[in-house]
């Protein structure tokens, strides 16, 4: 199976790349399955149910959210009313909707998805994710009841990411990270069989700090005070993700390769 995961969709920028290209970007990577973490879609903080409407009917199977699930207070309904969009498994008990659900693809072969927050150096304090993780692996083992499974782990620290990649190794298809909006240059399968990304990057526009617009951010950074509030940043934006090759026998990937598409990140500058 070929499984597409793309990162945090950021503002009008990320919505305009995902609803204008995630089909043709599909079809060049002939993917089976995608997911694409829509956490800062609307406005950079959290997601409307008309924005997730709208990334799913761009061709999204399922849209994972983040620590700004309920940023936006009509995701409180909708995600009751959209088994495709699935919040933190880690988050309150009383949340309403689903961290983890079982998917086909368009072949019938199913795929785990699933979503946890980490702990370290995020604003406050969410369940374990590795027991979450742990007890939810073990009901749905890749090859198994499922023919994929995937995790993606919305946390701030490398390490805490890197972590979970290895306590999942051989038990999930692909660990990839979300929240820094930077992809990083780790792609690799793990000794198991996982494929593992420490962060997919941002859908959105890089010339930008962090997805958002620069003056606001450098401003705080040089003067230590606020002015005004953050935007995210509208140019072009690069569709940034990973796309990762399974075997449905085992489950496990054969293949994992970064995606840049369109934007900044999609050029490319080779030293004379």
């Amino acid at each position: 199976m070929r499984i597409l995961f793309l990162g945090d969709v950021m503002g009008r920028a990320g919505r305009r790349a995902i609803t204008e290209r995630l089909g043709a970007l599909k079809a060049r990577l002939r993917a089976d399955f995608t997911i694409v973490n829509g956490e800062n879609a609307s406005g950079g903080m959290g997601l409307t149910g008309a924005h997730a409407r709208l990334i799913l009917d761009a061709g999204a199977d399922c849209v994972t959210l983040g620590d700004h699930a309920f940023d936006q207070k009509d995701m409180v309904q909708f995600i009751e009313t959209e088994p495709r969009v699935l919040r933190p498994l880690n988050f309150a008990r009383e949340a309403p909707g689903r961290g983890a659900r079982v998917f086909a693809d368009p072949r019938g072969r199913k795929v785990l998805v699933t979503q946890v927050l980490g702990q370290v150096f995020m604003k406050r304090p969410f369940d374990d994710p590795f027991s979450a993780v742990d007890a939810v692996l073990r009901a749905h083992p890749p090859g198994g009841l499922v023919q994929a499974a995937v995790l993606d782990m919305h946390a701030e620290a490398t390490s805490e990411k890197m972590a979970m990649g290895h306590w999942c190794d051989g038990r999930a298809s692909l660990v990839v990270g979300t929240h820094t909006h930077v992809p990083t240059a780790d792609a690799q399968v793990l000794p198991r069989g996982t494929a593992y990304q420490s962060d997919a990057g941002m859908c959105g526009d890089y010339d930008s700090v962090i997805g958002m617009d620069k003056a606001e951010p450098l401003r705080r950074f040089l003067t230590g005070m606020p002015r005004d509030r953050f935007t995210p940043a509208e140019g072009e934006a690069t569709l940034s993700g990973v796309l990762v090759v399974t075997d449905d026998r085992t489950g496990m990937a054969t293949a994992v390769e970064p995606v840049r598409d369109g934007g900044r990140l999609a050029q490319t500058h080779p030293a004379g």
